[in-house]
């Protein structure tokens, strides 16, 4: 079964490995080129998740790349974007860049992979628009507006109510059009619930949650309530199941197949199967028990799936045809 995958922090481990290391084949990491392939994937979203200080480490940059400053955070995003292209360039009897869902339709017929640019913190784009235009010619597909931090667009996902229930900034409000403007999907993921609610309201393109579960059955705070999930829904829009432990079961360790399939079924259930999508979270979780520990495991869900008694039509929509459509439509 084909799949598209909107999440995974893969570009950050691969600079830390060094200039020497490569995608291609690569067991350190929870994905590489030829377990794609193996994998039938047709595209790879490639988040450049903003480390916080620290996060860095192993990262042959000066000093003034460690964030907090808004050109540290844009010599980051270049540096990253310039190392997943050399990979492509590099492998590229594998994967190709895509921009859209004509060009991921069009890879896939050649046998090839499409990555795809993704930024997760959307706090580099620092309260300009310019720099929104910016990240779209780098090529950015998909930005999450926040992560766990307040930024210029407004609120994390908080344990703290307070926090959780404010919502965008002026900025973040007038920031929803231009993207719309520009055909960069906004991604609700790391959001509050507040600011989620005001993308509902000001969105005119369909948001997505690129890696969030079901907050009903694992109440934790990146995770989506049935209400949300029926507003992505309603929008067009869809959430890509994250495979971390933790947005599966409240303190679980065990990332299961079983908790997945239970996940799926209750956002079909809620928000019907035009929302269902895949976002694996690789190489920015991991657990005790991981049993899909690597790309080319994938096939094991959607066998999951078929047990549960899914449908080969289901199962297509929640693998890659869901997904298509966002691209197809932003």
């Amino acid at each position: 079964m084909k799949y598209i995958d909107l999440h995974c922090d893969t570009i950050l481990p691969l600079i830390q490995q060094g200039e020497n290391s490569s995608l291609r084949e690569n067991k350190e990491l929870a994905l590489d080129l030829v377990g794609l392939k193996k994998a039938e994937t047709m595209a790879q979203c490639f988040a450049i998740w903003m480390p916080v200080a620290g996060d860095l480490a192993g990262v042959e940059v000066s000093e003034e790349l460690v964030p907090n400053g808004n050109n540290s955070d844009m010599a980051y995003i270049e540096l990253a974007s310039k190392r997943l292209r050399k990979e492509i360039s590099e492998n590229n009897d594998l994967i190709t860049w895509a921009n859209n869902g004509k060009e991921i339709e069009i890879n896939n017929s050649k046998g090839l992979i499409s990555a795809i640019l993704t930024i997760e913190d959307g706090r580099a784009v620092n309260g300009k628009m310019e720099n929104l235009k910016y990240f779209h010619d780098l090529g950015v597909k998909i930005i999450a507006l926040t992560w766990n931090y307040e930024n210029c667009f407004g609120f994390p996902n908080s344990t703290d109510k307070n926090i959780m229930n404010k919502g965008l900034k002026d900025f973040g409000i007038e920031a929803i059009s231009y993207m719309n403007e520009l055909g960069i999907v906004i991604d609700v993921s790391h959001l509050s619930d507040g600011g989620f609610w005001d993308i509902a309201k000001h969105s005119k393109k369909p948001f997505i949650a690129t890696h969030s579960n079901c907050r009903a059955l694992a109440d934790h705070p990146r995770n989506l309530t049935d209400d949300m999930i029926k507003a992505i829904g309603n929008a067009g829009g869809v959430v890509g199941l994250n495979f971390s432990p933790r947005f599966l079961k409240k303190d679980g360790n065990h990332s299961s197949i079983d908790l997945m399939v239970e996940h799926l079924n209750h956002m079909k259930n809620i928000g019907g199967l035009d929302i269902l999508a895949i976002g694996t979270d690789f190489d920015g979780t991991w657990a005790d028990i991981m049993d899909i520990e690597r790309a080319e495991n994938m096939q094991l869900l959607f066998d999951a799936l078929e047990k549960d008694g899914w449908k080969y039509n289901e199962m297509e929509k929640f693998g890659y045809i869901n997904a298509l459509r966002i691209f197809n439509t932003n």
